[in-house]
């Protein structure tokens, strides 16, 4: 069962006994129009202070050029929480999330969110024994305060939602399926993540932290870019390194390397929200997320330009230091 997990980070990591603990699975979706972007959240909590199961939701509306950002917590009891290994799924009251479909039917004073997506032609990442994961061999330690996994870079949505009284369109649209799962997020990191390119089979994700890693901490790197059903990673563990880092509010640059590849990243967000994120299992920190940036990138072989491109929609998280 350890391996099954390690190469499927879709199903449940943990168990319910675990102490410290969270576990997260983040569904981005991206309507019809592109003028909605919405991202689901659901997972747990596991602490002395406050266990619970969860689901955020966080909507970035879109109004001829105008971005208007709301994020929504719904709590939930344990007992309101189940979930199946084969095939995936959770369950969280009654709303349920697989690799197929959502079922979302959220309610109170400030939202009401219903409908039915399926989901179809998942893009995962290429996995290897060494690299079984996003994490590489990362994701075979069992002592790591946060791990990562990306389970499609990029799919086709099809469904509605009633968001409030207006419907929105989800037919032949696009989403992005990630999670986390530990004790607490990185004190200090920049995430990033688009899939809406001029190459509709373009897709990117980037993650750059600050890794505690016994008794010492460093830079951990993991981008992956998939190019015309070709995959680009640079990653800590198959020694792509960050040459250059400029981050300051709502702007990030990289400029990353990996044998003779060399991949420049510009990310933009001017709009921000907060969202509930761990720490120590408590969902008591909060993180700064956009989800209507841009990401423009560069790739070069032996440095001449082979890519240039723009990312819309783009998930962009920004964290200095928050603890």
């Amino acid at each position: 069962m350890f391996f099954k997990k390690v190469r499927n980070p879709e199903i449940f990591q943990g168990n319910l006994r675990k102490k410290s603990y969270f576990e997260g699975w983040y569904y981005k979706l991206v309507s019809k129009y592109e003028d909605y972007t919405i991202a689901l959240i659901p997972g747990i909590s596991l602490n002395e202070k406050d266990t619970h199961a969860f689901i955020q939701v966080f909507v970035s509306q879109t109004d001829e050029g105008d971005v208007k950002l709301k994020s929504f917590y719904f709590r939930y009891e344990m007992t309101d929480f189940s979930c199946e290994t084969n095939p995936f799924s959770i369950r969280i009251g009654r709303n349920f999330f697989s690799k197929t479909h959502i079922d979302i039917k959220l309610k109170n004073d400030q939202l009401d969110l219903f409908g039915i997506i399926n989901i179809n032609h998942m893009t995962p990442i290429k996995k290897t024994v060494f690299s079984p994961n996003i994490m590489g061999f990362f994701g075979y330690f069992g002592f790591m305060e946060c791990y990562h996994g990306v389970i499609s870079m990029s799919h086709m949505l099809n469904g509605k939602f009633r968001l409030d009284q207006k419907i929105i369109s989800f037919e032949n649209s696009k989403g992005y399926l990630e999670k986390d799962w530990g004790k607490s997020f990185p004190s200090e990191y920049v995430w990033l993540q688009s899939n809406h390119f001029s190459d509709s089979d373009t897709s990117f994700m980037f993650s750059y932290a600050t890794i505690p890693f016994i008794g010492f901490k460093f830079k951990g790197l993991i981008a992956n870019l998939i190019l015309k059903n070709k995959e680009y990673r640079f990653a800590t563990y198959n020694l792509g390194k960050v040459t250059y880092e400029d981050i300051k509010k709502g702007y990030a640059f990289y400029r990353i390397k990996r044998r003779n590849y060399t991949l420049e990243i510009v990310a933009i967000s001017k709009t921000e929200i907060g969202l509930a994120a761990p720490r120590k299992g408590e969902m008591i920190d909060q993180i700064k997320e956009g989800l209507s940036g841009t990401i423009r990138l560069r790739l070069y072989r032996r440095n001449i330009l082979i890519y240039e491109d723009e990312g819309r929609h783009a998930g962009i998280e920004i964290m200095k230091s928050h603890r």
